[in-house]
């Protein structure tokens, strides 16, 4: 299994949609994205909400709570793919059940005036729920799931919010990768934390003034030699007399 990426550049994506499926005409109402660089977070985010030109699902709105109502003001999709792309361009994307979200980014790619290639034409896809059914065969995998496993705190998470959800996937996923790391993707960073530790190692030592050795007197070594005695006596087992 491939824990971590070769591209230092990851993005974090979800999205909210007005259903599940395209083929039924089903569009994206929201995308969010947290940046990772080398595996930090940078603090970077993409966040919209999109006017599907479409009525949402009532069992989509009790999914992420986003009615028809608050999107009759926001953008279409046209008006935000422009500045979606250049945020994605070139980056891994880190999704969880990926074949749904780019299923519909796909589809909203399709329906564009200037129609673009799929999503993984401009970013490679790290696929997080085929990455945890791997890591964990015949457990739960969903991102409540893995938070409880992990350790990850999803209190906030009453409501699916496509922003929320990229900020809890992007903790999920950076604990369920890090166990294991590339010699040679992670050479320079291990190189300067032992510089660093040894350095400091080297500068204790030669501040620290060379400790005394006391010895003990006969009295005490005879006094330590019955005590171990007795321990054996009683049932004991001492290791000094091995």
């Amino acid at each position: 299994m491939n824990m971590r990426s070769t591209n230092p550049r990851i993005v974090v994506l979800d999205t909210e949609t007005t259903g599940l499926s395209p083929e039924q005409g089903h569009r994206v109402i929201e995308i969010g994205c947290v940046e990772l660089v080398n595996r930090r977070l940078t603090g970077n985010r993409f966040h919209v909400y999109i006017n599907p030109e479409r009525v949402i699902d009532a069992g989509a709105i009790e999914v992420h709570g986003i009615t028809n109502e608050f999107l009759e003001d926001k953008p279409r999709f046209a008006g935000v793919a422009e500045d979606f792309l250049a945020f994605v361009q070139g980056a891994e994307l880190v999704i969880h059940n990926a074949p749904f979200d780019v299923g519909f980014i796909n589809h909203e790619f399709a329906l564009l005036d200037d129609p673009l290639a799929s999503i993984t034409e401009y970013c490679q896809v790290f696929d997080t729920l085929a990455f945890a059914r791997q890591k964990h065969p015949g457990q739960r995998n969903s991102l409540d799931a893995l938070c409880k496993r992990y350790g990850v705190d999803n209190s906030q998470r009453e409501l699916h919010g496509a922003l929320l959800d990229a900020e809890i996937l992007a903790d999920v996923y950076l604990l369920m990768t890090g166990g294991q790391f590339s010699l040679l993707d992670e050479a320079s960073e291990v190189q300067a934390a032992v510089a660093v530790e040894s350095g400091l190692v080297q500068r204790i030592a030669s501040d620290r003034p060379r400790l005394k050795v006391i010895a003990c007197d006969p009295g005490e070594l005879e006094a330590h030699r019955q005590r171990l005695a007795a321990i054996e006596k009683a049932g004991g087992v001492c290791l000094w007399n091995r």
